[in-house]
């Protein structure tokens, strides 16, 4: 998934995208409605909350597996894992009820509610925020680890590898690491987090107040993966097949059923 930065803040761009419907939306519904603007208002208010709590739940249901080892990941709803379909379901249910005294709206707006998902599709299919991501082979740069020895990236492509670019300054980096040092656990894959900008005082000082058990944690503090990714900002992930080949790049923070889709792939 990629993002695009406004100073600090990652926006994801399937967010952003659905931001641009919902408004679209809501513009359409004050044009084509016909409805007073306090039930108008109420409808839509209640069309966005069932959308997104509805698009939650299926996601969350379609990962039962990862969410059962933590349950209360489900309320993290700012990380990603959502369901478009059965948000879109939960919308139109929630349109028929709310409007089921008022038919005529209730087709109108069901239908204004298909365009907009129409339009979020197909935005998402162009993407026309989107960068297209680099580093589509595992580069060939060498880094510092934090015992002093130098690690060859590409001499670490004996099975399948994430990389996670990070910062000790970032939340969302920092609330990843963990998810990092237990996927890093698996054997058959390797986790290598590469810090940003940080002088190894600094990382190793963090890790060891986070009690972290990271394997493989290596420096890069002139930030030359951010350069050569074109990453917008951090978080950002990059996995790579066994042959060096890169699979995918998600920038932002991921959650845990994401990570272990990544894995299980």
């Amino acid at each position: 998934m990629d993002a695009i930065a406004l100073g600090p803040l990652l926006i994801a761009l399937p967010r952003l995208y659905a931001f641009v419907s919902a408004g679209s939306l809501l513009l359409a519904s004050a044009l084509l409605l016909r409805l007073p603007a306090t039930q108008r208002g109420r409808w839509f208010n209640g069309l966005l909350l069932a959308a997104l709590l509805g698009a939650r739940l299926g996601y969350v249901l379609l990962h039962a597996d990862s969410y059962r080892a933590a349950p209360l990941d489900a309320f993290k709803l700012w990380q990603p894992g959502y369901l478009p379909l059965a948000g879109l379901l939960a919308g139109a249910a929630w349109t028929s009820w709310s409007l089921r005294r008022r038919p005529r709206q209730a087709v109108t707006a069901q239908g204004l509610l298909i365009v907009a998902a129409g339009l979020w599709a197909g935005l998402m299919a162009w993407q026309p925020l989107a960068s297209e991501a680099t580093l589509q082979r595992l580069p060939t740069i060498t880094l510092d680890a934090l015992d002093g020895d130098r690690v060859a990236l590409a001499e670490l492509a004996d099975k399948p590898l994430l990389i996670n670019l990070w910062a000790s300054g970032c939340p969302a980096c920092r609330r990843e690491l963990a998810l990092l040092a237990e996927a890093a656990q698996r054997g058959d894959v390797r986790v290598v987090t590469v810090n940003q900008g940080e002088s190894l005082l600094e990382v190793a000082r963090y890790l060891d107040r986070q009690a972290l058990d990271l394997p493989l944690t290596l420096l890069d503090p002139r930030q030359r993966l951010t350069a050569l990714s074109q990453a917008p900002g951090l978080p950002t992930t990059l996995f790579y097949s066994a042959d060096g080949r890169l699979l995918t790049r998600h920038v932002g923070e991921f959650g845990r059923a994401q990570l272990d889709a990544w894995l299980d792939r």
